[in-house]
Parts: structure tokens; C-alpha cells; sequence
């Protein structure tokens, strides 16, 4: 029987698929609402963004690649105001997690069903198992703080060995000190609680989630910085970060030029003409670290230029 998806607790129909790939939605949804994406996907139809455009996004600046995605419309991307267990940067492909203040008849059941698939404890441990190298597990805990710590220190080692990432949760987190000892792992959290998961249990699984005001689709492309959290679609993934890391040629052939005096700081943050395209295609042969770009291309990313 086909469930028409009419409201957001569509995860009603949590774990319908019995094994460790039971998700809230059916594969054809996550589909359908990630369709603009034409790469490859996981077994549950998540997009599966590349690795090396996940290791790419490591090294562009946010405000970047925020812009880009401006530019393009999408203007509910980003979510600030975390509390972190570090500096770390991370990036990775979103897994997703909707929690919901708990109703003991619901639970009982999503416990039931869960049990006679063969998860063990609490539901706030269930997302783990479906994580794989690359992935970032993204919960939206709704803010809660106090029974609201969906994390400690041996679901963050565990986290962290199959996915080589960290976590960013609209919620809290406990045993901050443990997982400090934690190399490598981050946690983008709303605060640090000493409390246990209290009255609140998993509704959906890889399913459409709200962060702050942004919105999380399974498999969007996350940067998580200091400065906050960029939650990108899976199809603009290659774009965003391709587009930043033209940003960061330009702003230091830009900087070398106004030292010379070569060009003015108006001529190098404007339009550029054609003299200083050709100066800039020339500098940047003089620096294949940076990669390379043909005359096209440079036309194509400045033809959108607002930052």
C-alpha cells in the first residue's frame, strides 16, 4: 500500500525496509526530492557526492561558498551559533536524523518494530548503524538541552570509526571531556549536558530535516567551520566547491596585483576586462598548484560574479 506523504511525520512509516537500510521514506522519495542529482547513489538511494569533492570542500571559505549558493536561490542553507568539542573543520555527506518529543504508545512501537529487526538500545543509537566512511550524521533533537544529549563519548567513538567524521545536532551533546580525547572528531552541538536521552525518541531516519532555518536533504554536502554550518544540495556540491576555489585564485592573484600596483583594488573587485583576464590566465600558468583554467571557463564563473 502506497502512503501518501502529506505531512511531515511521514517517518510513520519508520523502518518499513527490515534491514540495516530501513529508512523513514522509500528509496523512490529520497529520489524524487534529490532528483536534480545525476551521480551516483547509495543502496537507499542517497546521493553520493564524490570523495574528492568532499576533500576539495575542505579547503574553500564558506562565505564563499554561501554566496554561490545564493546566487542560485538557495537562501536557506546556513545555521550558526554552535557550541564545538574543538576547531576542526569538517565535511561530509549528510546522513539525516529527525528526533520528536517521546509519547509512550509511539515509542513502544518504533522499540517493538526496531527489536525485531535486531537494533539494540535506545533509538539515539540507531542512525550509527547505517553510517559509512564519508558520511556526517545530521539530528535535528529540536533544541533540547537538559535529556536532550542524543551523544556521549561511546556513540562518538563509534560514530567516528565508521564514519571518519563527526556529528552536527540541534541538540546537546554529554561527556565533553572524553570526547575531546577523541583525534579528529568534531561535534556541532546547541550546548554540552551532563544528562542522558530523556523523552525523546527517533521519528525519521534519512529523511527531510530542519536545522535552525535551514533545511537538510540525505546526501547534501556539509561544511561545518567555525564560522557555522552550510548545508549544500548534492547536485550544486560540484559547483559550489569548483566556484570557491576560483574565488581563492582570484583573491590572490587580486592581492598581488594591488602590491604592484599593477591594478587598482576597483578594477580587481569589479568586472574584469579583457587585459585582466589574460593577465590572470597567465598567473595562474605560473602557479599549477592552484590548478588550471581555460578562457571559457574564467568567462563562465565571472558571468555570475557578485562576490
Amino acid at each position: 500500500m502506497k502512503i501518501k506523504l502529506a505531512f511531515p511525520v511521514f517517518c510513520l512509516s519508520l523502518f518499513l525496509n527490515t534491514s540495516l537500510l530501513s529508512q523513514t521514506i522509500a528509496k523512490e522519495e529520497i529520489i524524487f526530492l534529490t532528483s536534480e542529482w545525476k551521480g551516483e547513489r547509495f543502496a537507499d538511494g542517497r546521493p553520493k557526492i564524490p570523495d574528492n569533492v568532499l576533500e576539495r570542500a575542505k579547503h574553500i571559505m564558506i562565505d564563499d561558498a554561501w554566496t554561490v549558493l545564493k546566487n542560485e536561490g538557495y537562501l536557506n542553507q546556513f545555521e550558526g551559533n554552535w557550541k564545538t568539542v574543538n576547531d576542526t573543520p569538517m565535511t561530509g555527506r549528510a546522513v539525516t536524523a529527525m528526533y520528536m518529543p517521546s509519547r509512550p504508545d509511539v515509542e513502544k512501537n518504533i522499540k517493538d518494530r526496531g527489536a525485531k529487526q535486531g537494533r539494540k538500545g535506545n533509538t539515539n543509537s540507531w542512525p550509527i548503524d547505517i553510517l559509512t566512511r564519508g558520511d556526517l550524521y545530521v539530528a535535528d533533537a529540536f533544541g533540547k538541552i537538559s535529556g536532550g544529549s542524543i551523544m556521549g563519548a561511546t556513540l562518538a567513538n563509534s560514530i567516528f570509526s565508521k564514519s571518519g567524521n563527526g556529528v552536527v545536532f540541534d541538540g546537546a551533546s554529554r561527556d565533553l571531556q572524553e570526547i575531546r580525547n577523541i583525534k579528529g572528531f568534531n561535534a556541532f552541538v546547541r550546548d554540552f549536558h551532563p544528562s542522558f536521552t530523556e523523552q525523546m525518541v527517533l521519528m525519521g531516519l534519512n529523511t527531510a530535516i530542519r536545522i535552525g532555518n535551514a533545511i537538510v536533504l540525505p546526501g547534501d554536502l556539509v561544511i561545518a567551520t567555525k564560522e557555522g554550518v552550510l548545508f549544500v544540495p548534492a547536485h550544486m556540491a560540484e559547483e559550489v566547491v569548483s566556484t570557491s576555489e576560483f574565488v581563492i585564485r582570484k583573491d590572490q592573484f587580486g592581492f598581488e596585483m594591488v602590491k604592484s600596483g599593477k591594478y587598482s583594488t576597483g578594477e580587481i573587485d569589479s568586472q574584469w576586462n579583457d587585459a585582466i583576464k589574460t593577465e590572470f590566465l597567465k598567473w595562474l600558468e605560473k602557479h599549477p598548484e592552484l590548478g588550471r583554467m581555460t578562457r571559457a571557463e574564467l568567462d563562465q564563473v565571472m558571468s555570475k560574479r557578485t562576490w
